[in-house]
């Protein structure tokens, strides 16, 4: 289906993305998963053309674009042409408006410029060794010890954990009330913050997943983000924006992919034809077509609404789900239709499929959609 939320000058940026990606990330997939990590440089490089958080004001160094249209684009075209391990948007949608929405004039001047160019990469530490959603069972905590707060915790499964230069930390500052947590910026270099070994994982790896440790560190009074206690209602805050950078990435997987696996029916040949042309393939391929084209209509309104500041954690949750349960069910079968070639990871049909297994986890589980959603009909049984 043709997409209308898009004007000339979204498709001119497109174009510059799409070469930036062919040109930069695609060409060295395979260095990369072997390295466990993208290149830093990638970050600089994308930097250089804008590409790095696209909304950030130009006292920042950035565009001043208040449209995520064009963030959608980047999602967009580094799942079509780049690399899952290119975790752009993490360090732009996720980690940067922390600090952009959250910071003061000084920390704004202090980070946000490196953010922007590139020099410095973001990570976000909230998971923990046996906590995962619970975020009220957080066991990181920090100490007010007056001209600083005395940080010790680990946290695990932190993307851009290797890589990351300023990293986003929730602790727990009160121990009386569970919600009671607040957000520092620790640095990287900062004595008592020790990264652990890259963890391997399914798929997505070139992207650099890591334990974090954090042993007396000394987080400076002007590091912490917002007012103390609060953490929990910002994460909250800005949970609606991560779940629907997620759906964009899965969406997007799920087209690639669908585009991949085209080209390859209509090329493999059994029974002397191409395998497109029998009806199984035909009709498996028309399914995932019009699913596809179901849950971008849907994942382009929350775009537009999100542009508006109207769009509900609801409906955020709903993209989330519908994406990344799409994501998973497209790429299986994609591997399906490319038969025993789908099952080696020379075939990037392979290496999607297994880095798709994470989405319906990271950001919130699909039950945890599934609960966001059931409640605000009405039906949380604390309630009934």
């Amino acid at each position: 289906m043709r997409r209308v939320i898009f004007e000339p000058e979204h498709e001119q940026f497109r174009d510059t993305v799409r070469r930036f990606m062919q040109a930069e990330v695609s060409p060295h997939w395979e260095r990369f998963r072997k390295a466990g990590m993208v290149d830093r440089d990638l970050y600089t490089k994308a930097g250089e053309l804008g590409l790095l958080c696209t909304w950030a004001d130009e006292a920042y160094g950035g565009a001043g674009i208040d449209d995520f249209r064009f963030e959608q684009i980047i999602i967009e075209e580094n799942a079509a042409h780049g690399d899952s391990g290119f975790y752009i948007n993490l360090h732009s949608n996720i980690v940067a408006p922390y600090i952009a929405k959250l910071g003061n004039d000084a920390q704004k001047q202090r980070w946000l410029p490196g953010l922007v160019s590139g020099d410095l990469i973001g990570a976000v530490a909230m998971t923990e060794p046996s906590t995962g959603s619970d975020l009220a069972g957080m066991r990181t905590r920090a100490e007010d010890k007056g001209d600083h707060w005395l940080l010790n915790g680990a946290k695990t499964f932190i993307s851009n954990g290797i890589l990351g230069d300023v990293v986003v930390v929730a602790a727990r500052t009160d121990p009386e009330r569970p919600h009671g947590i607040s957000l520092f910026v620790v640095e990287r270099d900062t004595p008592g913050f020790e990264r652990g070994k890259r963890l391997e994982k399914m798929g997505m790896k070139s992207q650099d997943t890591a334990e974090l440790f954090f042993n007396d560190v000394r987080v400076p009074r002007e590091n912490l983000l917002g007012e103390p206690g609060m953490g929990f209602k910002y994460l909250a805050r800005l949970l609606a924006q991560e779940r629907l950078v997620v759906a964009i990435g899965s969406v997007a997987a799920a087209q690639a992919g669908f585009d991949l696996t085209l080209d390859y029916v209509k090329d493999r040949k059994a029974f002397g034809r191409p395998i497109g042309t029998f009806q199984n393939s035909r009709f498996a391929m028309a399914r995932m077509r019009a699913e596809i084209d179901m849950a971008q209509t849907y994942v382009d309104q929350c775009v537009l609404l999100h542009n508006e500041g109207a769009l509900s954690a609801e409906d955020a949750s709903a993209a989330k789900l519908l994406g990344s349960e799409l994501e998973g069910r497209v790429l299986d079968q994609c591997v399906q239709l490319h038969g025993g070639a789908g099952y080696m990871d020379e075939y990037r049909v392979s290496r999607m499929f297994t880095d798709a297994r994470v989405t319906r986890i990271f950001a919130g589980a699909t039950e945890i959609m599934l609960e966001i959603i059931g409640r605000s009909l009405g039906l949380d049984d604390r309630k009934l």
